[in-house]
C-alpha cells in the first residue's frame, strides 16, 4: 500500500462551547425578545453586530458547538471588509487575512490569462484577502462576545419547529440540556443552505443545480509562493478536470479540483484517491516542499435562490436565502452584503423609526442582488464545469484559441465579486447631479480624504463615512456650512458632513477636506451641492442646492420615505 502523508489538525482549534438553558415557565421562555437570528455563522453573526451597532439587542441560535471546521469560503472582498470594518472587527481580517490582486489561467500547461483586480491609491483595501471560514467566524465571534451586553449566543441550540403570526414569530428549540419555546418580534434566518426555517415553512430554492462535483482538499505546506488565483484547465496532472489553488493564511492552501464525468463522489474523497491527485498536481506546479492533508469535503454548485427573502415576520439571509456558485467569490460575500443590508433596516423597524415595509426593500434589493450574481456565477461554472457536450465544446475551442489569440483571453475572466447597484429601489430619491458621478442606489466609490478637527488631522476615506446612520455630504468651497445647514437645537435622523472642495476656511471644525481633488470627478460633486448616504454606503438621494434643500427638509423627506408603504412599489408583499 502506498505512503500517503498523515493528516494533522488545523493551526486553528475552535473552542468549544456549551449549552445554556434560560429561564423558562412550562417550557416557555419568560423572556420575549425583539430579534432572534437562527444560525452563528458568518452571516448571522454580522447580522447581529450590524444590529448592536444601532443598540438593538438579538438572541443568536446555533446548532452546533463551535466555529465550523474546514476552510470552505476564503475569499473576502473589498466590500466585505469595508462592511466589516464598519462592523468593528475588521482589524481582525487585516490582521489575519491574506491580501491579492489577481490571478493566472492555464490549459494545458500553457498560461492563458493573467488578470489583476482594480487597485490604486484610493483604495484603503485590498481587491481581495485570503481567510478561511473558521478564522472569518472566529474573528466575528471575537466582535460579538465584545458586545455580549446585547447580543446573546446560544449554541448548541437547534430550531425543531416554528410558527407566527401577526405580532411575531414563536420557535420551538432543543438542546443537550432540554427543550424550550421562545417569542420574538422578528426572526432572521441565517441557518445555512439546509435552512431548518425554510424547511419549516414550506418554502423552496428555485434554479439550477448543477451535476458537476468539486474535491476540496485542505493541505498544510510551507511555500514562498505569492498569494493569487490559479486555475488549471485539463491539466497533465488531472487530464480532463478544472483545479483551483489558493494560498491561505497560516501556511495553508485550498486545492479544490472537479471531478470527471461517472466518478463516485464517495470514493473520490477517500485518501488512495485524493493523495495521489494532490501530489500530482504538487509536481506539476514545482512544489517539493513536504505537505499534509487536513481536510477533505465535496462540493456541488448550485444557483438557487427563494423568490423572496421576507415572509411576514420572518427575514432570509445568507445561504437560506440563496445558494451561489464559488465561482467568482459571490456566496460569503453576498451573504455579509445581505447582513449589511438586512441590519441597519431591521434596527430602524424595530427601533420605531421606520414601518415594518422598508423590510419589503431588504428583500427586493436582495433579490435583484442574488439575479445579478446569479448571472455571473452561472457563467463562470458553465465554463469551470461545462454542464453539457456543447458547453465543454466551447471552452475547449476558447481555451486553445486563447493560446495564440489574447484577445480572446477576456472570454476566461473569472468575473470577481463587485459591489452590485440598487438601481430600481423604492428608496432612491432625487437626482439632480446629472449623469456624472454614483446615481441613488450605488455604493460610495473610494477616495482618500482628510479629516479636519480642531485639535488634528488625519488621513481618512470616503467609505469611513458610511456605517453612522443616514449622512449628508454638503459641499462647500471651504467647508463652512449653508445656515440651513447648521445643527440647531432640534434632532435630525441625518447627519451632517461638510467637505471642502478646496482648501478649508481656518475657523472650520469636522471638515472633509478633498485634498486630491478627486471629488468633482469621482462623484459628480459640485458647490452647493448635498448627497444623502444611507447607513450600508449606498447613495440614497443627490440634491443641486443645499440654500433650496436645508436639513430640516431632507429630515422630513427621508421620515417620509422610511414610514411609507413601499410593499407595493417593490412588488413584494409581506
Amino acid at each position: 500500500m502506498a505512503n500517503y502523508p498523515d493528516f494533522v489538525p488545523y493551526p486553528f482549534q475552535a473552542e468549544r462551547h456549551l449549552a445554556r438553558h434560560p429561564i423558562c415557565t412550562d417550557g416557555l421562555e419568560d423572556q420575549r425578545h425583539r430579534v432572534l437570528i437562527a444560525g452563528g455563522r458568518p452571516v448571522g453573526f454580522a447580522t447581529a453586530l450590524g444590529l448592536a451597532k444601532q443598540g438593538v439587542a438579538s438572541v443568536v441560535l446555533e446548532a452546533d458547538d463551535s466555529v465550523c471546521f474546514g476552510s470552505r469560503a476564503i475569499c473576502v472582498s473589498r466590500r466585505s471588509l469595508e462592511i466589516l470594518h464598519r462592523l468593528g472587527v475588521g482589524a481582525g481580517f487585516d490582521s489575519i487575512g491574506l491580501p491579492w490582486t489577481g490571478g493566472r489561467s492555464f490549459y494545458q500547461g500553457q498560461e492563458v490569462l493573467r488578470f489583476e483586480m482594480p487597485q490604486d491609491d484610493n483604495q484603503q483595501f485590498a481587491p481581495m484577502v485570503n481567510m478561511a471560514q473558521y478564522s472569518i467566524e472566529q474573528t466575528l465571534l471575537d466582535g460579538v462576545q465584545a458586545n455580549a451586553n446585547l447580543i446573546d449566543v446560544r449554541w448548541q441550540t437547534a430550531v425543531t419547529g416554528m410558527s407566527q403570526d401577526e405580532a411575531g414569530v414563536s420557535l420551538a428549540v432543543k438542546t443537550p440540556t432540554g427543550a424550550y419555546q421562545l417569542h420574538t418580534d422578528w426572526l432572521v434566518a441565517a441557518d445555512g443552505g439546509r435552512s431548518a426555517i425554510r424547511e419549516t415553512m414550506g418554502l423552496r430554492l428555485q434554479g439550477t443545480s448543477y451535476e458537476g462535483r468539486y474535491v476540496i482538499v485542505d493541505i498544510l505546506m510551507k511555500s514562498p509562493r505569492p498569494a493569487e488565483r490559479l486555475a488549471y484547465f485539463d491539466p497533465p496532472c488531472n487530464p480532463g478536470s478544472t483545479v483551483l489553488v489558493h494560498k491561505q493564511p497560516g501556511d495553508v492552501w485550498r486545492i479544490d479540483y472537479q471531478l470527471r464525468d461517472g466518478e463516485d463522489p464517495d470514493q473520490a474523497i477517500l485518501p488512495e484517491q485524493v493523495m495521489p491527485r494532490v501530489q500530482s498536481l504538487l509536481d506539476m506546479m514545482g512544489e517539493t516542499a513536504p505537505w499534509n492533508p487536513i481536510w477533505v469535503g465535496l462540493y456541488k454548485a448550485n444557483a438557487l435562490t427563494l423568490e423572496r427573502y421576507r415572509h411576514g415576520r420572518v427575514l432570509f439571509a445568507g445561504d437560506a436565502a440563496h445558494l451561489v456558485p464559488i465561482f467568482g467569490v459571490r456566496g460569503f460575500n453576498s451573504g455579509i452584503d445581505d447582513a449589511d443590508n438586512l441590519s441597519w433596516k431591521l434596527g430602524q423597524v424595530v427601533s420605531g423609526c421606520a414601518a415594518p415595509a422598508l423590510l419589503d426593500t431588504y428583500s427586493s434589493e436582495r433579490v435583484a442582488a442574488t439575479h445579478e450574481n446569479l448571472s455571473y456565477g452561472t457563467k463562470s461554472t458553465e465554463f469551470m464545469a461545462p454542464p453539457s457536450f456543447a458547453f465543454d465544446l466551447m471552452r475547449r475551442a476558447v481555451l486553445s484559441l486563447a493560446v495564440a489569440h489574447p484577445e480572446l483571453r477576456s472570454l476566461i475572466n473569472p468575473r470577481q465579486s463587485a459591489p452590485i447597484t440598487y438601481s430600481a429601489s423604492p428608496l432612491n430619491g432625487p437626482d439632480e447631479w446629472g449623469a456624472l458621478g454614483p446615481r441613488p442606489g450605488t455604493v460610495l466609490p473610494e477616495c482618500p480624504l482628510t479629516q479636519i478637527s480642531a485639535s488634528a488631522h488625519r488621513a481618512v476615506f470616503l467609505s469611513d463615512q458610511a456605517g453612522h446612520g443616514f449622512k449628508a455630504l454638503v459641499f462647500t468651497a471651504d467647508g463652512v456650512l449653508p445656515p440651513a445647514w447648521r445643527r440647531g437645537d432640534g434632532e435630525s435622523s441625518v447627519a451632517v458632513q461638510a467637505v471642502a472642495l478646496d482648501a478649508p476656511h481656518p475657523d472650520v471644525d469636522d471638515v472633509l477636506w478633498d485634498h486630491t481633488g478627486q471629488l468633482p470627478q469621482l462623484l459628480g460633486a459640485r458647490l452647493g451641492g448635498v448627497l444623502l448616504i444611507r447607513p450600508d454606503g449606498h447613495v440614497m438621494a443627490r440634491w443641486r442646492d443645499a440654500n433650496d434643500q436645508g436639513l430640516a427638509a431632507v429630515s422630513t423627506w427621508l421620515q417620509q420615505r422610511l414610514t411609507a408603504d413601499l410593499s407595493t412599489s417593490t412588488g413584494v408583499t409581506a
